[in-house]
């Protein structure tokens, strides 16, 4: 499969084979479980002490034979537990359940549930393949929802200027000339503020992604587009399924340094 390559005014300046990692048969359940692994692996571990509300001495007493005020049966009160911290076992406070004031929670996270969905590794890495493969399929990143001129090839592969563009009107320059910059404008409009709590726990926002960058090396452009909304800048040598593949969707409209090509020939 050939790809045209462009200069950064969309001036067609070569036609190459695309890498053999681009006829990667497409895996969506393959590419979801990875994109699940990544984001299952930040999670940590959470729950409250195994002691909390349990480190007490109540006692329950259930003998009837037992005084009126000395047991916890036959009482007309509730059969709990109660901290033996009065003269009689009826006045003490109920403690050691869930209901009672300062008694532990009813059912706490647990510290030792197993949260991270693992994969294989080669099971990851062809789930990468297949998300990148994907980025060439002009059906998946219509379906994803991607706005991009029809004419273009699928991945947009740019000569190697791209990596030395230092502005950001420079980047969107580009890209209106490229004509895929209404993409970064419809991921601006869709930016809403969150409904709930999560305004107030750092994610005020629900942003979508929009273009993704794949460069050979750190460079200019990183800092250069960053700031367009929902732009990724990535290195070739960290491409992972979650860029690629944001919400575990195959389809992203992808950018491709020649360099960044030329590297990808090697896989």
């Amino acid at each position: 499969m050939k790809v045209n390559i462009y200069d950064i005014k969309r001036k067609v300046v070569a036609e190459e084979e695309l890498p053999k990692v681009f006829s990667t048969e497409y895996h969506p359940n393959l590419i979801r479980r990875a994109v699940i692994a990544i984001e299952t692996a930040k999670l940590q571990p959470k729950g409250p002490n195994k002691k909390a509300g349990r480190d007490y001495s109540a006692e329950t007493r259930m003998l009837r034979s037992l005084p009126f005020m000395d047991r916890t049966i036959n009482t007309s009160r509730a059969r709990l537990p109660r901290l033996k911290n009065e003269r009689h076992l009826l006045q003490g406070n109920v403690a050691l359940v869930p209901q009672a004031v300062k008694g532990p929670r009813a059912h706490p996270p647990k510290p030792e549930k197993i949260l991270e969905e693992r994969i294989k590794k080669k099971e990851k890495k062809k789930a990468t393949f297949s998300a990148l493969a994907a980025t060439a399929n002009k059906e998946l990143v219509r379906q994803r929802g991607h706005k991009f001129d029809e004419s273009l090839t699928l991945p947009i592969v740019v000569e190697d200027s791209i990596e030395s563009l230092k502005k950001t009107k420079e980047v969107v320059e580009m890209l209106k000339k490229l004509k895929i910059y209404d993409d970064v404008e419809k991921a601006k409009e869709k930016k809403k503020i969150r409904a709930g709590k999560g305004k107030m726990r750092g994610r005020k926002y629900k942003r979508r992604k929009s273009i993704l960058f794949i460069c050979s090396k750190k460079c200019d452009l990183v800092k250069a587009a960053r700031n367009l909304e929902g732009v990724d800048i990535i290195t070739v040598n960290d491409l992972n399924a979650k860029v690629l593949a944001p919400g575990g969707v195959a389809g992203r409209l992808a950018v491709i340094s020649k360099p960044a090509l030329e590297i990808m020939k090697g896989w």
